[in-house]
């Protein structure tokens, strides 16, 4: 071997050497949270997809904060992470959302929900498609929704109990999803010739998974699913522009009404981004939420004994028992509402929230540099023993009291800061409606499944399967379901205080 080719090997070993170790040891103009930043451009990505049946922190986060304090940095996808267990760090990086932070997320999540979703949206024109969604979910368009809500959900209710099981994940979430596209976009399954949720349901399969687009992946798969599904919005969107409507009826027509206006800052990508958006979010995370609830419902006499007196006594105050649900009355859901916030805070459906740092942070220490993504932990925040007592414990008396209408330092299910999620009060609204109507005219008893994954997202890998049948008489159901005597109610108020 010459000396020109050893000369070119050690240039070589020399600069592989350098850059293992600036990928090891990144630049920081302070000093970097401690952490691990895994296999070269792999990082730690694989262990953070690993699955786990653990309804604790997940391990992946566990195992670090343990060894590197509240704080620590990673390596995801390609891009170096500090990832925040710390409920004042994270509290922080909310409250910062446009000065030192913004929305971001890795460029396998831009793939699938849109180069243009409104997660990928900062500054005037996030708020202005926040103020479309509010538009259509927020409180005044909701209270006229909560009887098509309860009609929807009473009638899959009675059909369910005509079959021998129902599978409750996929059927609410069938639910869910034929509710809130007929409101966006007048979209009946029944009548159309595709199924759009079928593309939904190929999407979601691959949406937590590990990025790696070849056919027969479930990321593959993922992306053919929202590129089928985009082409039917687009369809549907042009047959609507072909063939308009005099009033608005629905959100493609408030749409239309926006894109055909003078100066308007909305394109068609910008609308079917947001569209596809609103019907997974809409659906998914809610279904899950109403299987995890229908579960601990199962697995807790007593909270359903509460909750059942709780929409039973609504019942017993109306002039006309036949009457459906008011706003008044939802809102009047004190037991309900602590129930909701106890299953999502043990969901924990989201793992991350991700935000990159605009510019140099200092936090307690710990610089941040500029350009890196930071990652808030939910779960951290959620099943913390300093703010939760035996946090891994279902308990919806622990909020009693307490006025939780947003986010908060400890409580971050629904997001915080600016971006609080706008479709908050829908999803509660649904979930109440869905409890009222499960357990005043209706009993069930778990049949198999009901075991949970987290890849890292929540799973149920073998479904729920229920068998549900109608209550013959609702007040006398309603003292029978509760078959707990006093006593037993008295040591249960005493144990969950």
């Amino acid at each position: 071997m010459g000396p020109t080719a050893l000369c070119i090997g050690a240039l070589v070993i020399i600069s592989i050497t350098h850059w293992v170790y600036r990928w090891r040891n990144p630049r920081c103009n302070g000093k970097l949270p401690p952490g691990s930043m895994g296999l070269l451009l792999l990082g730690e990505t694989l262990q953070f997809f690993a699955p786990n049946t653990s309804s604790d922190i997940p391990p992946f986060i566990k195992k670090r904060r343990e060894r590197y304090g509240p704080i620590f940095r990673t390596s995801l996808v390609g891009r170096p992470v500090i990832v925040s267990t710390d409920p004042d760090l994270s509290y922080f990086i909310f409250q910062q959302e446009g000065q030192l932070f913004q929305s971001w997320y890795p460029d396998t999540f831009t793939e699938i929900f849109g180069r243009q979703n409104v997660g990928s949206m900062h500054g005037f024109m996030y708020k202005y498609l926040k103020g479309m969604v509010l538009n259509l979910f927020g409180p005044e368009s909701l209270k006229k929704m909560i009887p098509e809500v309860e009609g929807e959900v009473c009638r899959n209710l009675k059909r369910w109990s005509n079959q021998h099981t129902v599978e409750l994940k996929d059927a609410t979430a069938s639910m869910i999803f034929d509710l809130t596209a007929k409101k966006l976009i007048s979209y009946d399954s029944e009548k159309s010739s595709e199924n759009l949720r079928k593309n939904f349901v190929a999407f979601i399969q691959g949406l937590i998974s590990f990025p790696l687009n070849i056919p027969g992946t479930a990321y593959h798969k993922c992306l053919k699913g929202r590129k089928k599904a985009m082409r039917m919005l687009k369809n549907m969107l042009e047959e609507r522009r072909a063939n308009p409507r005099k009033h608005q009826v629905d959100f493609f027509d408030y749409v239309l009404e926006e894109l055909v206006k003078e100066n308007t800052i909305l394109t068609e990508a910008i609308a079917l981004d947001l569209m596809f958006v609103l019907l997974f979010a809409s659906f998914e995370t809610t279904s899950l939420a109403l299987t995890l609830a229908t579960k601990f419902l199962s697995d807790h006499p007593l909270v359903l004994m509460e909750l059942t007196e709780e929409h039973e006594a609504i019942l017993r105050t109306r002039e006309n028992s036949n009457s459906g649900l008011t706003w008044k009355e939802y809102k009047s859901m004190t037991f309900t509402f602590q129930f909701i916030n106890e299953t999502v805070r043990l969901a924990n459906i989201v793992p991350g929230i991700f935000r990159k740092a605009l510019r140099e942070v200092k936090f307690n220490g710990y610089t941040i540099p500029a350009g890196w993504a930071v990652m808030v932990c939910p779960p951290a925040v959620h099943l913390n023993p300093d703010k939760y007592k035996d946090p891994l414990d279902f308990n919806p008396w622990r909020w009693k009291g307490m006025e939780l209408n947003g986010a908060s330092k400890h409580f971050m299910a629904f997001g915080g800061g600016m971006r609080f999620c706008v479709g908050t009060e829908f999803t509660k609204v649904q979930m109440a409606v869905f409890l009222h109507c499960l357990v005043t005219k209706h009993k069930w008893q778990a049949i198999r499944g009901g075991d949970i994954v987290r890849t890292p997202g929540l799973q149920f890998p073998n479904g729920f399967h229920i068998q549900i049948s109608e209550k013959k008489n609702k007040q006398q159901e309603a003292t029978s379901n509760s078959i707990l005597s006093n006593s037993d109610y008295a040591q249960a108020s005493h144990l969950y205080g």
